[in-house]
């Protein structure tokens, strides 16, 4: 993975670039949907990885959340998945919590992931089995979660603009010490792996979060020693037909996942069970 790894760098930096130059500057906003917005950052930022990936590696899938599904990739072994702007409300609200990420899947399993907060100067990257790197204020930082397996001395991180409604009573079952609220997946996920929180957990079932939201922040937590899945605890799945984790996401220092699991998979059974 040395040079997938080092071109996504290279490529999340000048995408990082972009995204200040609009967040700077005036930008257009439309809505895809109720609560969903998209920026014209959103998509110069996608069109420039998505033409910077393509010309290096031709051979690959792509999937990108501002470009039309090509379901050729679903005939790749190794996919590209892209969020240009992940944190959309948060950069227009003018909250430092965005951030542009590229992660790869292979064989429908995350393997390498670059999150770039770049109004934050945070630039986290990882390859699974190799490690996970945190560079801010010139320094390259080793990156691990914590070793915490006590709930009741955890913290968790959710959701500022995309709060699920089940996330009260899974709190509330967890009896966790502190909730930190936060933008992007990806930003959570630099929560967990600075060991700032120990878990987050997005309980929606049925459509809401996506491939291209947690690709990258996956490979980069698995990099560091933690575990994301599903709220039963079944593993995410890349490049597949519909791109929505029907199941929620729970991400956690991998200690404490099987206890958080027995709570979401509980939670998000009975509401399961009342829609139906």
């Amino acid at each position: 993975m040395d040079d997938e790894l080092r071109f996504a760098i290279e490529v999340a930096r000048e995408a990082g670039d972009i995204l200040m130059r609009y967040y700077r500057s005036d930008y257009s906003t439309d809505w895809k949907g109720e609560n969903d917005p998209v920026t014209s950052a959103d998509r110069a930022v996608n069109e420039f990885i998505l033409e910077k990936l393509r010309g290096e590696f031709p051979d690959y899938g792509f999937l990108a959340e501002e470009s039309s599904d090509d379901r050729e990739r679903l005939k790749k072994e190794r996919v590209w998945i892209v969020d240009p702007l992940d944190g959309t409300r948060d950069f227009i609200d003018g909250v430092p919590q965005f951030a542009a990420m590229i992660g790869l899947a292979v064989n429908g399993r995350p393997v390498l992931g670059v999150v770039n907060q770049v109004a934050a100067g945070k630039l986290f990257y990882g390859v699974v089995g190799e490690g996970a790197w945190l560079e801010s204020d010139g320094k390259r930082t080793r990156l691990h979660v914590s070793r915490n397996g006590d709930l009741s001395k955890a913290a968790i991180t959710v959701s500022r603009s995309h709060r699920s409604p089940l996330i009260g009573e899974v709190e509330q079952k967890l009896r966790v010490a502190r909730e930190v609220i936060s933008g992007s997946v990806g930003v959570k996920v630099g929560l967990i792996v600075t060991q700032e929180v120990d878990l987050y957990v997005h309980p929606t079932l049925g459509i809401g979060i996506k491939e291209w939201d947690t690709c990258g922040p996956e490979a980069i937590l698995i990099a560091a020693g933690g575990k994301m899945s599903d709220c039963w605890g079944e593993p995410l799945q890349y490049n597949k037909p519909n791109v929505y984790h029907l199941k929620g996401v729970v991400a956690t220092n991998g200690i404490l996942h099987d206890k958080v699991v027995r709570v979401t998979s509980e939670v998000c059974g009975k509401a399961l069970a009342d829609s139906n």
